[in-house]
């Protein structure tokens, strides 16, 4: 298989893992991140292992393995920065099950239930700050900008979303505008840091970009459509979290278009209350009224963005994974 003319169907995923032909290169990254989790404060270290041994799957840190792979790239500096990758991506999960109230996460109870609240954003803070400090230990501004940038984006996308809680009149493009600061963005700088450890020449490192924001975007659409069609004890989190916060995405907006005057009335009624009382019947109705396949519509574009923008790579097993990846993650049910 060649990036060239790739499309979805024609890059569907084998059985399996896409990630496994990085599972080695992974072990590096833990390696990594043990050592870097250490504090001499024990709480610090007693949260930050509680969550990031909680059985993620870990996709930002592995993309920026496959991403090296596909460009040729032997940096060893590649290991310490998918493990800050990881930490920035595992502090905006402490922040964010404070600020969303969370209970569960990938099947366990949440460090903010266990650790309390304080704990969890303090520890939260830690990561940011060791990640930072891990970015200074590369030597490259280029690598900095690009995490510096990130970071500073995805802050945005929290309070851009903050916003538009309980907003049952948001826009498509709001939504989507949310997504890939909040989402997408570290997606993206995963993928562009390979390009920069490989020595890419600017076009191909947008491209590379380009694939990663792309992908980030689809795999939250098709997170959002799991929020209202998955299986909580596949999911690991509680279903209908999303409209008990308030969150209105992809999925509602799309129902709110299609559905009666009474339906939307629920709906809407529900997002402004934060009200999962009725889940099962608003369930039913963006099921039935085509939300669910409208919303999966979008995050197949989103994934064949990431395919065509991988058609810039060389070809090789890594790529295959790359182009195999964006097929499965439509499939994905946790």
């Amino acid at each position: 298989m060649t990036a060239a003319h790739t499309t979805l169907s024609t890059a569907a995923a084998p059985a399996a893992n896409p990630l496994a032909l990085v599972a080695a290169d992974m072990r590096e990254v833990d390696a990594v991140i043990q050592q870097r989790l250490h504090s001499e404060v024990p709480l610090v270290s007693q949260v930050a292992r509680y969550i990031i041994d909680s059985g993620g799957k870990r996709v930002r840190p592995a993309l920026l393995l496959l991403m090296s792979g596909a460009l040729g790239s032997t940096d060893t500096r590649r290991y310490s920065m998918a493990a800050v990758v990881e930490f920035i991506h595992t502090a905006t999960l402490l922040h964010d099950d404070v600020v969303d109230e969370s209970t569960l996460r990938r099947g366990r109870v949440t460090a903010n239930q266990v650790f309390g609240n304080a704990a969890s954003v303090l520890v939260g803070d830690f990561l940011y700050s060791r990640a930072f400090q891990m970015m200074v230990d590369a030597g490259d501004m280029r690598i900095m900008e690009v995490l510096a940038d990130a970071t500073n984006v995805i802050a945005e996308g929290e309070v851009l979303q903050l916003m538009n809680m309980h907003d049952a009149a948001l826009a498509e493009a709001d939504y989507l505008r949310v997504i890939r600061s909040k989402t997408a963005k570290l997606f993206e700088a995963s993928t562009r840091l390979a390009a920069i450890l490989a020595g890419s020449p600017p076009e191909l490192e947008a491209q590379c970009a380009e694939y990663g924001q792309a992908l980030g975007t689809a795999f939250q659409v098709v997170d959002d459509v799991l929020d209202y069609e998955g299986d909580a004890a596949e999911l690991g989190k509680n279903l209908g979290d999303d409209l008990r916060e308030g969150k209105v995405t992809l999925p509602l907006i799309c129902t709110l278009q299609r559905c009666s005057a009474d339906e939307a009335a629920l709906i809407r009624q529900a997002i402004e209350d934060g009200n999962t009382d009725r889940l099962g019947d608003i369930q039913r109705i963006v099921q039935g009224c085509g939300g669910l396949a409208a919303a999966r519509v979008t995050a197949q574009r989103e994934a064949q963005a990431a395919v065509d923008a991988a058609a810039a790579l060389p070809p090789g097993k890594h790529t295959d994974a790359l182009l195999q990846l964006a097929a499965a993650l439509l499939e994905r049910r946790s």
